[in-house]
């Protein structure tokens, strides 16, 4: 079986463009393809398969706000991953779960142009990247005020909030609530991880 996984994986990377990609190139290639990936500076990159935890940590984070956002009547709409976040030219990531406010995005749309939250759950090979490239990349997004990186496999939220003045300010929490002010959503730590309450 392994080899078989294996095999899927050589062909899935040998069919990936060679050629570095613009932002609408990739949007135009992905449309057509099943799976998920990202353009990193003009380059597609495949994402990896996901352990059980790491999908279930995506469904509670999405319940949490959507949940959060009927609580709070807020005019913001929760999705789950598969909507890709433009951050420049030739990079479109596609995070774990987002929120946006105002008007309900086209239902053929492919990508986000002003999300407020964006989520990465951690995974093995990606822990690095969600706190460094991907910080970066989101926060260049002036529309994004929150950026949470959330650990699968323990209670740990590392929230990073955009001050008034444009600088970051970084919380890791374990218990308690998230407050993700704009726009006035609050999150228990305790819902994402109901397992262990």
């Amino acid at each position: 079986m392994a080899r078989a996984i294996a095999s899927r994986y050589d062909r899935l990377m040998s069919a990936l463009p060679k050629s570095p990609m613009s932002a609408e190139d990739y949007l135009a290639w992905v449309a057509e393809r099943p799976g998920r990936y990202e353009l990193v500076d003009g380059v597609v990159v495949a994402h990896a398969a996901e352990r059980a935890a790491h999908a279930a940590m995506k469904g509670e984070i999405y319940v949490a706000f959507r949940d959060a956002i009927a609580k709070r009547g807020a005019p913001c709409h929760a999705l789950p991953d598969g909507m890709a976040v433009r951050i420049g030219k030739t990079t479109i990531y596609e995070p774990d779960a987002l929120v946006y406010c105002g008007p309900k995005i086209p239902p053929d749309a492919l990508f986000l142009e002003t999300p407020t939250i964006v989520v990465e759950v951690l995974s093995p090979s990606t822990g690095r990247n969600d706190h460094a490239r991907k910080l970066l990349g989101y926060f260049s997004v002036p529309s994004v005020m929150h950026y949470l990186v959330v650990d699968p496999d323990e209670p740990i939220v590392v929230h990073y909030r955009r001050q008034a003045d444009g600088a970051l300010r970084t919380t890791i929490l374990n218990e308690g609530v998230v407050t993700l002010d704009p726009p006035g959503l609050a999150v228990d730590i305790g819902a994402l991880y109901p397992a262990r309450a």
